[in-house]
């Protein structure tokens, strides 16, 4: 059963209380679906939390703050998968918990749903897992004990299209490059980049959108796709957010490119916060 309820006001009925919920396709699914304006709408949120308390309180968080509210809920990998065929979301705020011990999770998701933004809750510090999350696409990875001020922030940060990352992350990321170009050391294997490949690079290591390095570089935005595509295949990385932090070890930008306006800025004053999809 789906229950309609006011934006701030949501009663979602358990369907994991049903016997035979387990062998249905929403099984652990919850719902909250306000009948609102698009236009008011705000931030839609997913929530994914095996501990139903857990999720009473983020929604009591959310509730207060007129430009969000939880779309659906879910209590295991199955609901969070069913709720993201029914209800559209802007942010999927899930426990670790719930992906843990399944490597594609995270890819799989961003398959089903390739315009929500992922953000993984974790009791712990893991630094292979916090990792292994960041190369996957998540765009944030925040503790359970985050502070309610913080967690809003972070929610509208990333709705905006920033990455979350704090500097422990962005220590344990880089030093998993750096492991990694061990086996890369040999000049004569390092990709070679075209001047206009450069350019680009640095427009996005400034935090630029497509539509912008578009207009500065004189060209279209799906121009600027394509190569940014030709750009990930070459040097084996998958985001913007890779890109920036594989510029900031090899030190791509150490040198201007040619035809470019301007300086670029040094790897070291790449600013990842300002990353965008």
């Amino acid at each position: 059963m789906i229950s309609a309820d006011s934006p701030k006001k949501n009663t979602n009925s358990h369907l994991g209380s049903d016997p035979n919920s387990e062998s249905r396709p929403d099984a652990g699914l919850e719902h909250s679906a306000p009948v609102i304006p698009e236009e008011t709408s705000g931030i839609r949120i997913l929530l994914a939390d095996s501990q139903a308390i857990y999720r009473v309180g983020i929604r009591k968080i959310f509730a207060v703050e007129d430009d969000m509210r939880v779309v659906a809920q879910a209590e295991n990998y199955p609901g969070l998968l069913a709720a993201l065929e029914r209800f559209p979301s802007d942010i999927v705020l899930l426990d670790g918990g719930i992906i843990s011990g399944q490597a594609e999770a995270i890819p799989d998701l961003l398959r089903r749903a390739p315009n929500a933004k992922l953000v993984v809750q974790v009791s712990e510090n893991s630094e292979n897992f916090i990792v292994d999350l960041y190369r996957r696409g998540v765009r944030g990875v925040i503790s359970r004990s985050i502070s309610p001020d913080l967690l809003i922030r972070c929610i509208r940060k990333i709705a905006e299209g920033e990455t979350w990352i704090d500097n422990q992350s962005v220590s344990w990321v880089i030093d998993a490059y750096r492991a990694e170009a061990n086996t890369l050391t040999n000049p004569r294997l390092q990709p070679r980049l075209s001047p206009k490949e450069l350019s680009i690079i640095a427009c996005v290591t400034q935090g630029m959108r497509n539509k912008e390095i578009a207009y500065k570089i004189g060209t279209t935005e799906q121009v600027v796709k394509n190569y940014l595509r030709k750009i990930y295949d070459k040097l084996g990385v998958s985001d913007r957010l890779e890109l920036a932090l594989y510029c900031l070890h090899h030190q791509l930008l150490k040198q201007p490119p040619a035809n470019s306006n301007g300086g670029k800025p040094s790897p070291q004053e790449l600013n990842l916060s300002r990353i965008r999809p």
